[in-house]
């Protein structure tokens, strides 16, 4: 029947007229030979590829392509042809159980096995596909791979899984990894489109209004259609920030940026501890401030030294920044653990010194005054930051929850303030009155 289906396709001149030739036994079969009902957009490009990047809007068709395509390479014996989403739990829902998943799209005729408790998936033919999830980067260090499905790439919470990923890409004679997202204005896509290597596709939801249904036309059109937003969730388009960010990439970063910092007056290491090991980044960032006699003063982001793990993991990150940069004191959010932050920095090295401070105020009131050092040309970045950066131009005023904290941006504020603002606000004032001073002192 397969041979008979493809050798009737094969003889027409577009896989359109093939499809409406078959009968309703082959139109069954034809339901899993992705050449003849997939649209152009969705199969791979006759360039030469490394990175094919389908950045398209919410309901495109990208999960049922990037499945078809480690179906195919299966099927033509690439060495593991592995998945990475934004968490395990992706993985295991959307992009191997889910309706456009593996396990739905492969033809009866070349079903896998899955065995979640191993994260792998293993193949009629013996090749074997591991699943990865991008919160734990460390898992992508030592495994190679022949072909990648990376999922939801702007929703990884960090890039360092997406770098660990492409040093594994060497099995095979033609390694390749095909990324499926929607846009999110994230520094690794913007690598990603200019890279020469990257064959983009771009599609909008309207690209597969044929096959979504009524109400969920709806439901989106309502929700994004003239917005900002919609043209990133519905058009795909690619935007510098989110609407209303309060830091704004070409303007205020971008324009700013510096290859080396000059002398600094003061340096110090600053940390937003995460409030457990499974939650969101422990944020540290080095920032230092110059001296200017009268004027005032410039500061300096040096580093991102952000990490997940235990507490011990992010306190050794702080102490070695401090000691790398030679920083004055390490200045801690105490909100979440208190003096065992103190503890855990003194675990290391109890010769460190630490600077608490209490976030008596919510994250954009924090947030605001950094924001204007930036919108005033007075902070400058030694290098590139990309995912400190997305951060900073993804927080919208007053969205104090979402989908993960802002770690490292939360950690740059409380840098700055130490640096910048509190020695402004004193000044303003023209006093260091009990309130200033118990606010902004280090215990």
């Amino acid at each position: 029947m397969t041979a008979s289906l493809l050798e009737r396709a094969s003889s027409h001149t577009g896989a359109d007229r093939a499809y409406k030739a078959m009968s309703d036994e082959e139109h069954k079969l034809a339901a899993h030979l992705w050449p003849l009902i997939a649209r152009p957009e969705q199969l791979p490009p006759a360039s030469d590829w490394r990175f094919w990047l389908i950045m398209a809007g919410r309901g495109f068709g990208k999960t049922r392509t990037g499945a078809e395509v480690v179906v195919d390479a299966a099927w033509r014996g690439v060495p593991y042809p592995n998945l990475i989403g934004a968490t395990a739990s992706d993985v295991r829902d959307i992009m191997v159980e889910g309706e456009s998943g593996i396990l739905n799209v492969s033809p009866p005729w070349f079903k896998p096995k899955y065995r979640p408790s191993k994260r792998r998936i293993v193949w009629p033919n013996g090749i074997v596909s591991m699943c990865y999830g991008a919160h734990e980067p460390d898992r992508l260090r030592g495994p190679q791979h022949g072909l990648l499905w990376c999922d939801e790439l702007a929703s990884w919470r960090s890039s360092e899984a997406f770098k660990m990923a492409k040093l594994g890409l060497r099995l095979g004679a033609d390694p390749k990894a095909i990324i499926t997202t929607t846009p999110k204005p994230k520094l690794v896509l913007r690598e990603l489109v200019d890279d020469p290597r990257c064959a983009v596709t771009g599609g909008s939801t309207y690209d597969n209004i044929k096959n979504l249904p009524l109400a969920y036309i709806e439901d989106i059109l309502s929700e994004y259609k003239g917005t900002t937003l919609g043209q990133q969730e519905i058009y795909a388009l690619l935007l510098d920030e989110r609407e209303g960010a309060l830091w704004r990439r070409k303007e205020m970063i971008d324009a700013w940026r510096e290859l080396v910092a000059p002398t600094l007056k003061r340096i110090v290491v600053a940390v937003d501890p995460a409030v457990s090991e499974d939650g969101n980044e422990h944020g540290i960032v080095v920032a230092g401030a110059d001296s200017r006699g009268s004027a005032p003063a410039h500061g300096y982001t040096l580093a991102d030294c952000s990490c997940h793990g235990s507490p011990g993991k992010w306190a050794r990150h702080a102490v070695d920044a401090f000691r790398e940069y030679r920083a004055d004191c390490i200045v801690a959010e105490k909100n979440n653990g208190g003096d065992m932050v103190r503890s855990t920095i003194h675990t290391v090295d109890p010769n460190v010194p630490v600077k608490l401070v209490w976030a008596s105020r919510g994250k954009t009131r924090r947030a605001e005054p950094v924001s204007s050092l930036y919108e005033q040309g007075r902070v400058h970045h030694v290098g590139i930051f990309g995912d400190l950066e997305d951060q900073m131009c993804n927080y919208v005023a007053g969205e104090e929850e979402g989908e993960s904290s802002p770690d490292r941006m939360d950690a740059l504020v409380w840098a700055y303030t130490d640096l910048l603002i509190r020695k402004r606000t004193k000044r303003a004032s023209g006093r260091s009155s009990a309130t200033t001073a118990s606010r902004w002192k280090g215990n």
